[in-house]
């Protein structure tokens, strides 16, 4: 069984950061690094995303404008010297280009440097099936502003096949799983954070299909994949690993969401970890001042996570079965409680039983979205959600595929 730090490489509004704080329960043996590498991405000097291109002053007040992708690994390897092992949690588009632009290796890791155009074609950089999420029309392909001003493209040679701006002997060191949700859920969610009244706490003040990162998400899947950092096994589907093998574990946020307590404990085996129900609970206020802290720095998007205390199942839905009186109410109270978990109401002339079900999120049609998200977002808010859905269901249907069962 692989003992690596654990990196959970995910998309935004994934309820990713809920399921961190799973973890986050477990000082003892893990020490948990909440989304680094978006320092590097958004502010630092090696950049990729023109989110903060134009905006130099936003830059300096986040206090990363000098954070590269080296120095931020190098943040890392120190926590990991404490002893314990380490859970990060990150959005993966923040180690590759946006666009499907190909990728070089990030210039503080001190790789060949090349001539401009040298080593950057798709062939090469984990663009291998011309695959990506973008439409041409600008907004799933999201703005371009500034790019030819900011640090990327770099001046540095490409890896082969290699999706990220990170070196493939530095991803090795990680013990890679993956998380996801239906962008039917997650795009939404993004947007909101993008308009008023949230885009004054968030900063994030333009919505920018791009950083969907479901094809960002699906690339470093597939090279990590065919690189045999992750795999073949699938999570749950296996007798044992070999020394250092690392299965293939993918979570879908609505499947935790529907059981927590299963899909945790299957994630924890495949990782290394043992599962315990109190890994479900935090509500002393040492755990809420760890998670404040922890998740002050990306502002307006944690909220939720935050404000939590647990992760239980959706509520679940009943249906009452009425059945005529028997003589021997234990043994059907025993026969029952095999199948499910129940009350029994009890009287002389009938058993009526309480039977909880799952309750899985049911989807919506297509119609009710839209008319809910022109209602929330207008009409073309909603335009812009659809078309960045609609773009990124095949990565998701994709990295589904593989996703935990139990």
């Amino acid at each position: 069984m692989s003992t690596k730090p654990i990196f959970v490489a995910t998309h935004p509004r994934a309820c990713s950061t809920a399921f961190e704080r799973v973890f986050m329960t477990r000082q003892d043996t893990l020490t948990c690094v909440h989304e680094p590498f978006g320092d590097a991405f958004y502010f630092g000097p090696e950049r990729l995303s023109p989110r903060y291109e134009d905006d130099e002053k936003t830059r300096e007040e986040s206090g990363f404008a000098n954070s590269t992708f080296k120095t931020i690994f190098e943040r890392i390897e120190r926590e990991g010297k404490e002893g314990k092992r380490l859970f990060i949690k990150d959005i993966t588009h923040y180690l590759v280009p946006p666009n499907g632009k190909p990728a070089t290796i990030a210039p503080s890791f001190g790789g060949q440097t090349v001539k401009k155009g040298v080593g950057t074609n798709g062939e090469i950089n984990g663009v291998v099936n011309g695959h990506t999420n973008g439409l041409t029309n600008g907004y799933t392909n999201g703005q371009t502003n500034g790019l030819t001003k900011a640090p990327y493209p770099y001046d540095t040679a490409a890896e082969p096949g290699n999706p990220t701006v990170v070196p493939a002997e530095i991803l090795k060191q990680f013990h890679f799983t993956f998380l996801i949700r239906h962008p039917r859920h997650s795009i939404p969610s993004y947007f909101r954070c993008t308009i008023p009244p949230l885009d004054e706490i968030t900063g994030f003040y333009n919505f920018m299909p791009a950083e969907a990162g479901y094809d960002e998400l699906r690339r470093v899947f597939d090279f990590l994949v065919k690189d045999k950092q992750v795999g073949p096994a699938l999570a749950g589907k296996h007798d044992d690993l070999k020394n250092g093998e690392v299965s293939i574990t993918v979570v879908d946020a609505d499947d935790l969401l529907d059981d927590p307590e299963g899909i945790i404990s299957a994630y924890c085996k495949e990782v290394g970890i043992d599962y315990t129900p109190d890994m479900l609970n935090w509500d002393t206020e040492d755990d809420h001042k760890r998670a404040k802290d922890a998740f002050e720095k990306w502002k307006g998007f944690h909220e939720d996570a935050i404000n939590s205390t647990s992760l239980k199942p959706r509520d679940a839905a009943h249906v009452s079965l009425v059945l005529p009186y028997l003589p021997f109410p234990s043994i059907l109270a025993y026969f029952l409680s095999s199948l499910c978990t129940c009350t029994l109401v009890m009287d002389r002339e009938v058993r009526t039983i309480l039977m909880p079900l799952p309750k899985k999120k049911k989807s919506k049609t297509v119609e009710t979205e839209d008319k809910e998200w022109r209602e929330k977002y207008g009409v073309e808010g909603a335009k812009v959600i659809r078309e960045c859905v609609e773009a990124n269901v095949p990565d998701y249907e994709y990295l589904k595929s593989f996703a935990i069962k139990v």
